[in-house]
């Protein structure tokens, strides 16, 4: 019986505690989370969209702006019978004033949006330029059915200039809104180039306003108010004056131009032709325009400067000469150039079809002479060459600040191993040594590069000074680098130089030319055919990298024309020009 009489006390006991715990949960532990949950039902945050900032070039000329106007809006659940007149009417005004919407497309959008579970107005009409819209505003927001907002368009208003640089903006797509918060508020996201690079510097941030309100979600007081960031504005290294002078000069042409200071990696220019007008973007695109821009073979759509991938051709030649001297050929080195080299049981042709006779390393930068650098490179393998063109950047990112650029290709044993599962052939130390196989660059590799050797330093390109970073101190004597430079100098100045009828510019130009072969030309072909005999498609690539001036190096310039030929014929004259360009606007301080 007692311990009948202990159980039940026991019972008793536990329920007694359960009780008590409750108690005390509810009435102090949760007492924080309802207090929370009661502020809800009475507090409202509004948030704050802050206007994207604006794009601006080196002076302060506007390259990406806002223009304001309305967006129209209709009010929700209208899709029933006994709504379906109210529905009607607002679209029909809306068509009535603004011929160029269709009526259908508004009322498919409407009932694509609209839901029992959505009361807020349903927005049919993003944009509306404020001049077409104003003077019948008072016309539209006099209707109960209808809801006029502000809104903003992106707009370009120099278009075609730096357009690849420069980028667009489009509608945030499902997973933009999931990466990006401020995205999911105001529907626009940076698509590419510095747009999309610098989206959450452009975008801003978000500010917000808590009012409370009463049971009929009227506004009582404001609580608390934060305002929307204001400094979202960018101003770039571009002179877009100077960007369109480049694209004036290019014409027609399909390739790319890079103007930059030598020192610091500072861009001025540059350009991906055939550039297009950022704004259809952001009108929207039609599918006819989309299919035909995307099925242009000169390739708008693709930013060359940093997605372009090239044969690196001739102007490859310095490096792999720096190459050669830190790698212990001689700085004396001379070879006897008869034209050919025979290898297994393949020949090696020099461009010079009866050879160069003797050359030392400045006279094969001069002439550009094949054969020296395929002995040279025999001496000191594939491995070494690969190892020092990986010091200039090949084969890596410029970290230029542009979106998904590529990588290129620096090959060697190694890489050819991983990828193909082959051994490497002494064959493709040769052509690598002159920039043919499977070497693969970008402009902007080419340009790094070439501001290397003209200052000694290796410069990381930019265009907005948050991605700035020091030059790079590499480990190559000074002495190895006056050799090349003496050749570059050469290229635009001794008369067998192989740019130097083509450069002829008020200031003392360093360059050296390049013809990346698309096609390989068969053992069988005894004479090079001409470029113009060949198929546009089928013809070389044009290299012509620069720096001026020779003796105070403030800029380099590189330029690749597609499907034109020899370097020096094809972008001679745009190098010379743009360069008299940078000294009449007082870029360029002295001649020499």
């Amino acid at each position: 019986m007692k311990n009948r009489l202990n159980i039940i006390f026991l019972f008793i006991f536990i329920i007694m505690i359960t009780l008590l715990s409750r108690v005390y949960f509810l009435s102090i532990k949760s007492n924080t989370y309802y207090e929370e949950l009661s502020k809800r039902n009475y507090i409202s945050r509004i948030q704050k969209i802050p206007v994207r900032g604006v794009i601006e070039d080196r002076n302060g000329k506007k390259l990406a702006i806002n223009k304001m106007g309305f967006s129209v809006l209709i009010k929700p659940h209208l899709k029933s019978k006994k709504n379906r007149e109210k529905l009607n009417e607002a679209i029909d005004l809306i068509v009535e004033n603004f011929p160029n919407l269709e009526k259908e497309k508004l009322l498919k959008i409407y009932k694509r949006k609209d839901s029992p579970y959505n009361h807020d107005f349903v927005k049919i009409v993003d944009y509306i330029p404020y001049q077409d819209f104003f003077s019948k505003y008072t016309l539209f927001s006099s209707k109960d059915t209808i809801k006029i907002e502000s809104a903003v368009k992106r707009f370009y208003p120099y278009r075609k200039a730096a357009s690849h640089v420069i980028g667009y903006v489009g509608k945030a797509s499902r997973l933009d809104i999931l990466k990006n918060d401020l995205s999911a508020h105001n529907g626009i996201i940076g698509k590419n180039g510095l747009e999309k690079f610098y989206n959450d510097k452009l975008q801003g941030k978000l500010g917000y306003k808590d009012i409370k309100v009463n049971a009929l979600n009227k506004e009582i007081e404001v609580l608390d108010e934060k305002e929307p960031s204001i400094d979202n504005s960018i101003k770039i290294s571009i002179d877009i004056e100077l960007q369109k002078y480049v694209q004036e000069l290019f014409g027609d042409s399909s390739g790319a131009v890079v103007v930059m200071n030598a020192k610091n990696g500072e861009l001025l220019a540059a350009t991906s032709m055939p550039e297009f007008d950022n704004n259809i973007f952001a009108s929207g695109i039609s599918v006819k325009e989309w299919n035909v821009m995307r099925n242009d073979l000169n390739h708008p759509f693709t930013n060359k400067l940093v997605n372009g991938l090239y044969p690196a051709g001739s102007v490859i030649k310095m490096g792999v000469a720096l190459s050669f001297l830190e790698n212990g050929v001689e700085e004396n080195y001379t070879v006897n150039c008869s034209g050919s080299i025979r290898i297994g049981n393949r020949n090696f042709r020099c461009w010079k079809r009866y050879g160069h006779g003797k050359v030392n390393f400045r006279k094969a930068i001069r002439e550009s002479c094949d054969d020296f650098f395929y002995k040279g490179s025999l001496r000191i393998g594939i491995n070494k060459i690969s190892k020092t063109l990986d010091k200039f950047g090949f084969g890596q990112q410029t970290g230029v600040d542009q979106v998904n650029e590529f990588f290129g290709v620096n090959p060697n044993k190694t890489w050819k191993q991983k990828k193909y599962k082959q051994p490497w052939y002494v064959g493709e130390t040769v052509i690598t040594a002159i920039g043919q196989g499977n070497t693969l660059v970008t402009p902007m590799q080419m340009a790094r590069y070439t501001g290397y050797i003209a200052t000694g330093k290796l410069p990381k390109p930019y265009f907005y000074k948050a991605n700035y970073e020091e030059p790079k101190e590499l480990d190559i004597p000074k002495r190895y680098l006056d050799i090349v430079r003496k050749g570059m100098y050469d290229v635009a100045h001794h008369p067998k130089g192989t740019a130097s009828k083509h450069i002829k510019s008020k200031v003392s130009i360093a360059a050296k030319t390049g013809t990346a072969q698309v096609v390989s030309i068969p053992q069988s072909e005894k004479v090079r055919m001409k470029e113009s005999e060949l198929k546009y498609f089928h013809r070389s690539h044009a290299w012509l990298t620069t720096y001026a001036p020779y003796k105070n190096p403030q800029y380099v310039i590189t330029v690749l024309v597609e499907h034109s030929g020899h370097g020096g014929l094809a972008a001679g004259n745009i190098v010379s020009k743009i360069y008299d360009r940078l000294y009449d606007d007082g870029y360029i301080t002295s001649k020499d």
